[in-house]
């Protein structure tokens, strides 16, 4: 009986952890993406674009709104 409450136990807490950390992490990425504007800006560079203030936040809005879209799902 001893051991079957401990086996419970465990599982219950691994799966309460597994999720806790799953939630937490992604709030975290929502907050903070891990593309920020100037990551953009280099890699538009280092494509051969000249990036522009309006095209770089027209992306970075593309990107959130395509974030949200796949957090819905």
């Amino acid at each position: 009986m001893l051991v079957l409450v401990g086996i419970l136990g465990l599982v219950v807490g691994l799966l309460g952890g597994f999720f806790l950390a799953r939630f937490t992490m992604k709030s975290y990425l929502a907050k903070k993406p891990p593309i920020s504007e100037e990551m953009m800006k280099s890699m538009m560079m280092s494509m051969g674009q000249k990036p522009s203030q309006k095209k770089l936040n027209q992306m970075m809005s593309q990107m959130k709104a395509q974030n949200q879209k796949a957090q819905k799902k």
